[in-house]
């Protein structure tokens, strides 16, 4: 493919809706978040849990001392990959400033582990592990801005 030649994912991705994109978002799929390292580097991109509700922020929970907690401290925005391969490709990427990284409840951490974890004595046996030093553990708030979606499967 030529420099600056759409790519096929270009030409027949649909774009979602504002409703869309943000009904997909709130689903729980693992996301990839993606923050910039600095220092020549290339952005760090790991998986994450998260949470989120149509209109309001994205909300992660991670260990105060992670590299990724830092980063996103330091950096003052992040961003969020979410997809699906099945029944078709679909996507949504956003990007947005940090509104607050304070410490994490229990409640919200159970919130987010039970999107994730398939039983109860699997969400408290993570909780348990997790919260044992509960100032070490923060909630990442983010307010998204910048939006791209787009399911591959939807006819033009």
């Amino acid at each position: 493919m030529a420099l600056g030649a759409p790519s096929v994912n270009e030409v027949d991705a649909m774009p979602l809706s504002v409703e869309e994109r943000e009904k997909f978002l709130a689903g729980p799929h693992v996301a990839a978040v993606a923050v910039e390292a600095g220092g020549g580097r290339g952005p760090v991109n790991v998986p994450v849990w998260y949470v989120y509700r149509p209109g309001g922020e994205v909300v992660l929970v991670t260990g105060r001392a992670s590299r990724k907690a830092q980063l996103i401290a330091d950096a003052g925005r992040f961003t969020l990959l979410v997809d699906q391969t099945s029944p078709t490709y679909r996507y949504v990427s956003v990007e947005g400033e940090l509104v607050s990284l304070e410490t994490a409840t229990e409640e919200l951490a159970r919130e987010i582990a039970v999107r994730y974890l398939p039983t109860e004595a699997a969400v408290d046996a993570h909780l348990e592990r997790i919260m044992a030093d509960p100032e070490a553990v923060v909630a990442i708030r983010m307010r998204p801005r910048h939006w791209h979606s787009a399911d591959l499967g939807r006819a033009s």
